[in-house]
């Protein structure tokens, strides 16, 4: 007799299919990071190699703009390991960021969408807009502490938790046998 498995040839296609979509479009987004911060954006790259003493330009383009040279475009600066540039004043609306290095090749393309307020996001083509953490922290919940207490306490509240246990069952031990005292 023989038996077969048919869920397995459909979770092989299954984890294949985003693979296969992602591979495609994602692979000319790869390369760069936009993020924004109020009317700034921001971009860096490690795709870049220095030829001339230049690392390449980046331009940002709204949505009337075709092609990277009708764009607002600002020299990448920094290092071998990563190069960046950024543009002020930003009015809010969605914008395409392009990073063309000094040797001609494009290091990646991606969506941005700069909001009227100060919070700071993420938004890039294949991930929805992310909200920068707050300032302070995390505040409760249980792992949450932003403080770092030492061995000392936290060995000192293992005592009382476990004393506390103890202390729960000796009494529920006593109660349940009446006749003693």
């Amino acid at each position: 007799m023989r038996t077969s498995q048919p869920l397995l040839g459909a979770a092989v296609a299954a984890a294949a299919l985003p693979l296969a979509l992602v591979a495609g479009p994602a692979a000319a987004n790869t390369g760069i990071s936009v993020s924004t911060n109020g009317s700034t954006v921001s971009v860096t790259t490690s795709a870049c190699t220095q030829l001339n003493g230049r690392w390449g330009t980046a331009s940002i383009l709204n949505s009337n703009q075709a092609n990277f040279a009708q764009g607002r475009q600002v020299v990448l600066s920094g290092s071998t390991a990563q190069q960046g540039s950024a543009w002020t004043n930003v009015t809010p609306g969605t914008y395409t960021v392009i990073v063309m290095c000094s040797n001609g090749n494009t290091a990646g393309t991606q969506s941005v969408v700069v909001s009227g307020g100060s919070t700071p996001t993420l938004s890039a083509t294949a991930r929805a807009t992310v909200t920068a953490s707050p300032t302070r922290g995390v505040v409760g919940g249980v792992g949450g502490a932003t403080r770092d207490y030492g061995a000392l306490t936290l060995v000192g509240g293992g005592a009382l938790v476990g004393t506390a246990v103890i202390a729960t069952v000796w009494f529920l031990r006593r109660r349940s046998k009446p006749y003693r005292l």
